[in-house]
């Protein structure tokens, strides 16, 4: 069973992410959002700078959020194809719920900017994490909005920029497993040199 809430290894070993576009009613409701950007903030973060950022998008704004991603594939690809102009929209309006992740890293800090931008990939995962642990199901989507300039000028001041837009739901079918790596694959156990 994907998603298995029954103890907190058994959701860890069987989390899965859901499509956004095949996510359904109900989301999480407002407290329930709240629980879940608070859980998503107590992730790592070295030296305590909060290097992110959690945007809710909601929905009476997710029309605002499609003419802005139509506006900006006019602008960055004016030669573009109808069918991504009529793709954005559909990315906008999909999934019940929707938060979008801003990396706001401290320039200049002591903390390296590798390890602030970890941070946000940690939040990320425990936005996803804290969202299964309720019943619902997240999806952490980048692609073309994730890089534009228009797109993240309307989120991101300047030196931040979106590390995803976070989907939120209900699977509207089963979730399926999907490949896993093999961990002989990735795990190594370290050797010190003998020189």
């Amino acid at each position: 069973m994907l998603n298995d809430r029954s103890s907190t290894l058994a959701l860890l070993a069987t989390r899965r992410s859901g499509k956004p576009r095949e996510m359904v009613a109900p989301g999480p409701s407002a407290d329930e959002l709240d629980q879940i950007l608070a859980i998503a903030a107590r992730t790592p973060d070295h030296g305590k700078l909060f290097p992110w950022r959690f945007i809710v998008v909601g929905d009476d704004q997710r029309d605002g959020l499609a003419t802005l991603l139509v506006r900006a594939l006019q602008t960055e690809d004016p030669d573009g194809k109808l069918a991504r102009r009529d793709q954005a929209i559909d990315f906008a309006r999909q999934a019940p719920s929707l938060v979008v992740l801003v990396s706001a890293p401290i320039a200049g800090h002591k903390i390296p900017l590798w390890e602030q931008e970890l941070s946000t990939g940690a939040a990320a995962m425990n936005l996803l994490t804290a969202t299964a642990a309720l019943g619902y199901v997240g999806g952490w989507i980048t692609g073309w909005p994730t890089y534009s300039a228009i797109v993240n000028a309307a989120f991101c001041a300047p030196g931040e920029r979106i590390a995803g837009f976070l989907f939120l739901g209900s699977p509207s079918r089963p979730l399926e497993e999907r490949p896993r790596p093999d961990l002989a694959q990735i795990v190594r156990h370290w050797v010190p040199p003998t020189a």
